[in-house]
């Protein structure tokens, strides 16, 4: 007698190949959720790195401005910058810094210096850009090489004393060399009135997260300061 032959749902082939279908989706979802994982983790860990620099910035910036020597300062924490305001003026023309702004700037560069020092500025804190600004009267050139010479004559003062008192010891120069620059900003950046466009400004510069760092260098190490 012929035998009659197993109807298609129960041969032994189609039972197999669902199986490995489902293996493969299994297998799949796994993959998936593992992958999500890391991915998010990846995410996390960068997200937390982000607050706490930006913590840790906050927290400098906030003790600049809280120390006693930055009341007669304008200190903008969320832009870091301070404006010097009425504590350095410029006469129109002239990058002549005063004998009391320059007793002022030799009193409070050290507020800068022990924001340094600290374990967050340490690790976060870059450098100083000390900026000049002129008003409008002028030519675009003249304004650049005077707003120049207003931001080197500010950082000159700052090498300069009429008493053991009034000035910064070598130590404080040395951090004044390793963490000051200067810049100029011609009159790109005027304000309603001319005597406060003619100014100096501290634009406070911090490492980003994926900046580079610089090797210690010893290049500095002994280099004589210099006279203006």
């Amino acid at each position: 007698l012929k035998r009659e032959g197993k109807h298609e749902g129960e041969s032994p082939f189609w039972i197999s190949f669902s199986d490995l279908m489902s293996a493969l989706m299994v297998l799949f979802l796994v993959v998936m959720a593992v992958t999500l994982v890391a991915v998010t983790q990846s995410i996390d860990v960068a997200t937390r790195a982000t607050i706490e620099r930006s913590a840790a910035i906050s927290r400098v910036m906030a003790m600049i401005a809280n120390d006693p020597k930055s009341s007669g300062v304008g200190v903008d924490q969320q832009n870091f910058r301070i404006d010097l305001g009425k504590e350095v003026r410029f006469d129109s023309g002239s990058y002549t810094i005063s004998v009391p702004a320059g007793q002022f700037l030799r009193s409070y560069i050290p507020v800068l210096l022990r924001a340094k020092d600290t374990e967050e500025g340490k690790r976060w804190m870059r450098n100083v850009v000390v900026e000049g600004f002129t008003d409008e009267d002028g030519t675009y050139l003249y304004n650049l090489q005077l707003s120049l010479d207003l931001s080197r004559s500010l950082v000159c003062s700052l090498f300069q004393s009429t008493s053991v008192s009034d000035g910064l010891d070598a130590e404080q120069l040395r951090k004044v060399q390793e963490l000051f620059l200067v810049g100029g900003y011609s009159f790109n950046s005027i304000k309603k009135d001319k005597a406060e466009s003619r100014r100096v400004e501290f634009k406070v510069d911090f490492w980003g997260l994926d900046a580079k760092r610089p090797e210690v260098s010893d290049v500095l190490k002994g280099k004589e300061f210099g006279k203006c």
